[in-house]
């Protein structure tokens, strides 16, 4: 008997048969597969992943714990064997997508690999000596090598040679992912059953619970609408939600959403989200944002609208694939979240990063992104040095795998063929679903812009000081809090600071109390970086912002007389040049492009403006700054032979350049007792990490570092978690007015990044 799993306290009879894991990963797979026509590849995929197990060196190693065996390359080179025909000299689309769909048999655990020109590459794992298959193999699992080409339109890739291979290996990505789901469901059942401990882990399916959905959405929008007043503005948003839901009743595919700031996007995406998802019967919501700051708020609203029991919030920077011991049971335990849930509530950084990442943590959860509804909220934000491959991988999903993307933002990117970005893809006008952007914005317009020149802190307090309430907005984590302590050392009452120093449950807190503030008519003077334009619902009669790019601005003007209440003469949106506090190269180079676009319109505020505006900064930069890494060459075919570079693009691809690591502000209650659970393994590290994303606080590494050297962070079980767990043990250096006061640790003065 061939075994594929095996419980060493126990007899072989109760370990898990070879075939049946096979059978049973193939059957999960082509399951997930069909749901973009990769059944049978699939299926293919997960009978062979394993097939190296077939080998008496392989069940040694099992039985006796005796050193490492390939048990992946076998069923990679298998797969290319089974599907080459008589003539080698015919090449065949079944060929061709077996010769893919080996890059994912080979990477199911190590991950997707090159194909050539690297140690590890397909071709150098193909041309090592393999151990020997055991001829058992072929009728217990008898693999079928035809019809394998899913049957996708490829009319459009055909106008560009370099389109086909993206297109090809973005479809042996998604294979990818049905493997490796199907991989680690099937052997954490068999783990989870041996041991009697059930997985729960699954959620509702969203065409089951749709319709619950969208009665307590409407019910939440009727309260909503009896409650507001009677103005111009809700009004508007009512329209709005009329349109946004109308819309839902058009084809799977590309959507835009432009609506200016404080016209309700939020909500009336979630409910096209919903209504279309129930119309075309598609499996789940994905709800990405630029910022983890406002993902908090973003999820809390869908919870209270829909339920906390079809609601993932994921966003934590723990690696989770760092996690966990070597054996497969250990990595099991750490229940990799695979977006099974309806509504997902996640980061661009999440998204974008899992659509081009070769390791199978993330490339898990792909699969779950055909048939759903993604929403890209801000969509602006889309850092630009990576611009066109993420354009590239949204276009990829609506054209081939059932999905729609709605580019939701008040600031629409110029991101379509008809703008003239590179690569861009066919965003249609008629499917905007806010029809008339360009009225709305005139309808909607609620404030004066006022360019200024130099303001210093000093200036800056005394102009806050003469206001009641008030927002200043700067370009950094260092300028705000030197603004915070100036503002202070003045008097000034109602004073507020919000930064990513604090962690996620602190800013939630401050915003709510920043809100009542407001609401009471009391002082309230915030103080904040960029984190409080994402999406944040705040109404200052008066905003300050440091000079930015123009979609910066934009996003912060919609701070400011969001309701609409106050006149617009008296509702100022003052920007400045901050001079001890000069924005950083890529800002200033938006600043000079705001500068250029600024002689050429009366008011930058328009949509016209902000359409000129992406195109001055996309013309600037050129088509190689908006791929920094090399994605879009990265995928080549000759003679029907792919040349894939997928772990060199997964190790280089960051959506943000500058690298971030987290430390765990363990003060409240529900964060020590997970990191007590976690201390004394009563808690797998993977929910751990999930449980703690609300009081992470991300520095720079090298202040992490030099933290840790002083031991005012600790890391917790390093000798199997690594440095994934890092808390704060010096509890004086963070407070919640403040956040990470990391300073204070040795008084010296250190770079901080931008927010």
């Amino acid at each position: 008997m061939f075994h594929a799993h095996s419980l060493t306290e126990r007899p072989e009879s109760g370990w898990q048969p070879l075939a049946d894991h096979l059978v049973a990963v193939g059957a999960l797979a082509g399951a997930r597969g069909g749901k973009f026509g990769a059944t049978t590849a699939a299926r293919y995929a997960g009978l062979l992943h394993d097939l190296g197990k077939y080998t008496l060196a392989f069940q040694r190693r099992i039985r006796d714990d005796w050193g490492k065996v390939d048990h992946a390359t076998a069923g990679a080179k298998m797969a290319v064997t089974l599907a080459t025909p008589s003539n080698p000299r015919l090449q065949t689309p079944d060929l061709l997508i077996a010769r893919i769909l080996a890059h994912a048999i080979a990477g199911h655990h190590a991950g997707l690999p090159d194909s050539i020109g690297t140690v590890g590459a397909l071709d150098d794992r193909f041309s090592r000596e393999l151990e020997p298959l055991v001829d058992q193999w072929r009728n217990e699992i008898a693999p079928d090598a035809t019809g394998l080409m899913p049957p996708f339109d490829l009319s459009d890739v055909k106008s560009g040679p370099e389109r086909l291979p993206r297109a090809l290996a973005f479809f042996g990505r998604m294979v990818f992912s049905t493997l490796v789901d199907a991989d680690f469901r099937d052997t954490e059942a068999f783990y989870a059953a041996a041991e009697g401990k059930p997985v729960d882990r699954d959620w509702p399916r969203l065409p089951d619970v749709v319709d619950r959905l969208i009665v307590r959405l409407d019910a939440h929008m009727a309260a909503l609408a009896a409650g507001a007043a009677d103005t111009p503005v809700n009004r508007l948003r009512g329209e709005i939600l009329g349109n946004v839901r109308a819309g839902a009743a058009k084809s799977t595919g590309l959507f835009t959403l432009t609506v200016p700031t404080g016209g309700g996007k939020t909500l009336a995406s979630l409910a096209f989200a919903l209504d279309h998802a129930k119309r075309h019967g598609l499996d789940r919501i994905v709800y990405a944002i630029p910022f983890t700051s406002v993902i908090d708020q973003t999820a809390e609203i869908f919870r209270d609208v829909l339920g906390d029991d079809v609601v993932l919030e994921h966003h934590s920077s723990i690696d989770e694939e760092k996690l966990g011991g070597r054996t497969a049971r250990d990595k099991l335990r750490l229940a990799m979240e695979d977006w099974a849930a309806p509504i997902v509530v996640t980061t661009n950084v999440q998204l974008f990063e899992s659509l081009h990442s070769h390791r199978p943590s993330r490339a898990r959860r792909l699969h779950n992104l055909a048939r759903a509804v993604i929403v890209l909220d801000e969509a602006q934000t889309i850092p630009r040095p990576v611009l066109r491959p993420c354009v590239a991988a949204i276009g990829e999903l609506a054209k081939r795998y059932g999905t729609s993307v709605v580019l939701c933002t008040a600031t629409q990117p110029a991101l379509g063929k008809a703008d003239g970005f590179p690569d861009g893809p066919d965003l249609d006008p008629s499917r905007e679903l806010a029809p008339e952007p360009d009225r709305l914005t005139r309808a909607l317009a609620r404030v004066r812009l006022a360019r200024v020149g130099d303001l210093d802190d000093e200036a800056l307090v005394s102009a806050l000081e003469a206001s009641r309430q008030g927002l200043v907005i700067v370009n950094s984590r260092r300028h705000a809090l030197a603004l915070f302590d100036c503002a202070r050392a003045a008097g000034l009452d109602g004073v507020t600071h919000l930064s990513t120093r604090q962690y996620a449950a602190d800013r939630v807190r401050i915003l709510a109390g920043v809100r009542q503030r407001l609401k009471d008519g009391r002082p309230c003077r915030v103080i904040a970086t960029s984190l409080v334009e994402a999406g944040v619902d705040v109404d200052f009669p008066r905003v300050w912002r440091a000079e930015a790019g123009l979609d910066q601005i934009a996003q912060a003007a919609g701070r400011c007389n969001r309701e609409g209440k106050r006149p617009i003469d008296e509702s100022l949106v003052t920007v400045f040049r901050a001079p001890d506090h000069p924005p950083p190269r890529e800002i200033a180079g938006l600043v000079a492009d705001m500068g250029r676009v600024s002689a050429r319109h009366d008011d930058l505020l328009t949509n016209a403006a902000i359409r000129d505006y992406f195109g001055e900064v996309f013309w600037r930069i050129g088509p190689e700054r908006l791929d920094v890494h090399g994605v879009m060459k990265a995928w080549r075919l000759s003679a029907g032979v792919p040349s894939f570079d997928y772990r060199k693009v997964g190790e280089a691809f960051r959506l943000i350049d500058s690298e971030m690591a987290p430390v765990i502000v363990a003060i409240e209650a529900e964060a020590k007792q997970a990191i007590d659970d976690l201390e004394r393994s009563f808690l797998p590290p993977g929910s751990a990490a999930r449980k703690l994303q609300r009081f992470l606080v991300q520095i720079p590494p090298r202040i992490r570092f030099g933290l840790i050297a002083r031991g005012d962070v600790r890391l917790i079980r390093e000798r199997d978690l690594g440095d994934q767990f890092a808390v704060l043990v010096t509890d004086k250096l963070y407070r919640a007015d403040v956040g990470l006061h990391w300073e204070a640790a040795d008084g010296n003065d250190l770079d901080l990044l931008m927010a």
